[in-house]
């Protein structure tokens, strides 16, 4: 089986080549691009995006598409705050995603990914069956365009997770699967979760972390190996399943030295597994 791609997430502004030119300083050919902000999802960032990623000859596997609106990371606000479950942000941040697609499309990328919010385990939910309408109506858009949606995996459990995938029941919907997301939400652990959701699994977050150790605030992000994350055995269970995506490491904490030395490290940590 050839090896896996190692990729680095980075963030979409008005200068790609900048951000572009960074993934190939690494030695790398494949990176995700992320923006919370639809107002530069524009044509000439898009056309500057495609001329950089030709220039440097990295290929974006995903357009991490954020939203507007207030976001809290814990367990307090978040469920009201996150995503496409609060229904008072709902109809926006729809309108937002389809924009993110429009604009993937566009330029190429083969999908957008994001954080829906704190799906309701209870399928009678309202919200739940509000959420997963607004789901079918971003991920049918998705279809029209030619390209996936993925699942950014954190907030809701796995099974949970798995039954919104089925009744969207739309082929190109899948999961970026965090792998530290799982542990900082409490939601379990991502070598388990690819038994309930693996064959679904489109790319990934290379993170490492510790589970929550209070009931407010979520588990803390760690570099890579100082961790709950038992990335070899998730990485063996990808290949099981077929998984032919790269491994995309998001290294969020830190300032821009200390991120650099953690990403190189990921780097070297990863390369014997891929």
């Amino acid at each position: 089986m050839p090896k896996l791609d190692i990729g680095v997430l980075v963030t979409l502004n008005e200068n790609p080549d900048a951000e572009i030119s960074r993934v190939s300083r690494f030695g790398l050919k494949s990176c995700q691009v992320c923006s919370w902000n639809p107002e530069i999802w524009s044509d000439e960032n898009g056309k500057k995006l495609v001329e950089a990623c030709t220039t440097y000859g990295v290929k974006v596997s995903t357009f991490w598409a954020g939203y507007t609106g207030p976001v809290v990371w814990n367990f307090i606000e978040g469920p009201r705050t996150i995503g496409l479950v609060p229904e008072q942000y709902r109809a926006q941040r729809v309108k937002e995603l389809k924009q993110a697609a429009d604009f993937a499309a566009k330029f190429g990328l083969p999908s957008i990914t994001t954080h829906v919010g704190f799906l309701p385990e209870d399928p009678n939910d309202e919200l739940y069956i509000g959420t997963v309408k607004a789901l079918k109506e971003i991920v049918s858009h998705c279809k029209e365009l030619g390209i996936d949606f993925l699942f950014e995996t954190g907030q809701e459990t796995p099974v949970t997770l798995l039954r919104t995938i089925e009744q969207i029941g739309l082929d190109n919907s899948g999961i970026n699967l965090d792998t530290a997301n799982v542990i900082l939400y409490g939601k379990g652990n991502p070598v388990d979760s690819l038994d309930v959701f693996g064959k679904y699994v489109k790319d990934l977050h290379i993170k490492d972390g510790c589970f929550p150790t209070c009931g407010d605030e979520l588990g803390k992000q760690v570099q890579l190996g100082e961790g709950k994350v038992d990335f070899k055995a998730v990485i063996a269970g990808l290949k099981k399943l077929g998984y032919s995506g790269p491994l995309t490491i998001e290294r969020e904490c830190g300032d821009g030295e200390e991120q650099t030395r953690d990403i190189k490290a990921a780097i070297e940590m990863l390369e014997p597994l891929r």
